[in-house]
């Protein structure tokens, strides 16, 4: 399914009308829906223990800022993302959730300068043993990219630093748009948010974690980009659902959801656009598996080594949406509630920050 192409079910027919204001949502069975299994790395609390003081000692939060990072639990992301991570990789990879969600947080909130953020992170990545800066968010990404480099190969590298200058960019023309009140049909926000969502920088960690440096001309190949989108999308379209409640209520820019988008493009009632959303994360696991099928032989070794890349964007799917459902940024205190009855109640709008 073209994710533009109106979905017809009697779900997402509902129109919005002026006199009614939603109370609650039902949430989709997304669990049910992605039905790879839930592992968990074995070293996840060992390593979040020692990856937590990189708040403090790179990072350099404090209290209270510090804690709504530390609520988080972004150890138990990266266990669910990269299972089979020793505890080296693992690390670098929880720490570089942490850099994530904060660098994104300040430019988001305007605690830091964005083109200064990309260019000094940039020029960083470009050239990590001369480059020198006092910017902190540059700092951050030296601290991961330093141990990154270590043990990833070349082109995995690359496509690191590739992915970091798409996010960056995404996040700029976001912050713009937001202070010129731009508003997005569902083709152009679909087009920013495979960029905003960072995972063209997360995949390349399943390369690091599994030691392989899968050649230019396989990654390109269309199959595997179908794939890649494919991630990218379910990682999307299942967070916009889980957070749209905690962003409903903040104000500001409403329409940076997915979900918001459909109730604007669509014409759709709230129930109606969260079906909506729901029906595009399962198309996303339809193309990821039909172009799993497709995917061609490169010769033993390049698809032994494609098939720990495919098994990584699968554990992806599956752990960022456990634990998106779990975790207080986004679903608040009743995780394991939204579990059993599916039912959220929408809060009451007011501003607020990026862990409150």
């Amino acid at each position: 399914m073209d994710p533009t192409t109106p979905i017809m079910t009697s779900a997402v027919t509902h129109k919005t009308t002026p006199d009614s204001e939603p109370s609650q949502f039902i949430l989709p069975d997304l669990t049910n829906d992605c039905h790879y299994t839930l592992r968990e790395n074995p070293h996840r609390y060992a390593v979040s223990r020692a990856s937590d003081k990189w708040l403090s000692d790179v990072a350099q939060l404090v209290e209270p800022e510090i804690k709504g990072y530390l609520d988080m639990d972004t150890g138990a992301f990266a266990a669910v993302c990269y299972p089979d991570a020793d505890p080296f990789h693992l690390q670098v990879c929880n720490e570089f959730f942490h850099l994530i969600f904060i660098i994104d947080d300040w430019m988001e909130f305007g605690v830091v300068d964005v083109q200064e953020t990309h260019e000094s992170c940039m020029r960083t990545l470009r050239d990590p043993i001369n480059f020198d800066t006092e910017v902190l968010s540059a700092k951050m990404y030296k601290s991961i990219f330093s141990r990154f480099r270590e043990n990833a190969g070349p082109r995995c590298t690359e496509r690191f630093i590739h992915g970091s200058d798409l996010f960056f960019t995404a996040v700029a023309k976001q912050v713009d748009d937001r202070a010129k009140g731009n508003m997005y049909d569902l083709q152009s926000y679909i087009d920013l948010r495979r960029d905003l969502v960072a995972m063209k920088l997360c995949l390349p960690f399943v390369e690091f974690v599994a030691g392989i440096d899968l050649p230019d001309e396989v990654m390109s190949h269309p199959v595997v980009k179908a794939l890649e989108e494919a991630t990218n999308d379910h990682v999307a379209w299942a967070n916009d659902i889980l957070s749209y409640n905690k962003e409903q209520s903040r104000g500001g820019a409403p329409w940076e959801n997915i979900v918001a988008v459909l109730m604007h493009d669509r014409g759709l009632d709230l129930q109606g656009a969260i079906d909506y959303a729901d029906q595009m994360c399962k198309d996303a696991i339809q193309r990821f598996e039909s172009n799993r099928a497709a995917l061609p032989s490169w010769g033993e070794e390049v698809d032994r080594q494609m098939a720990m890349y495919v098994e990584g964007m699968q554990n992806w799917m599956v752990g960022a949406l456990h634990w998106h459902l779990g975790c207080v940024r986004f679903s608040g205190e009743d995780g394991l509630a939204l579990k059993q009855d599916r039912i959220v109640k929408l809060l009451p709008k007011a501003l607020v920050g990026p862990n409150t």
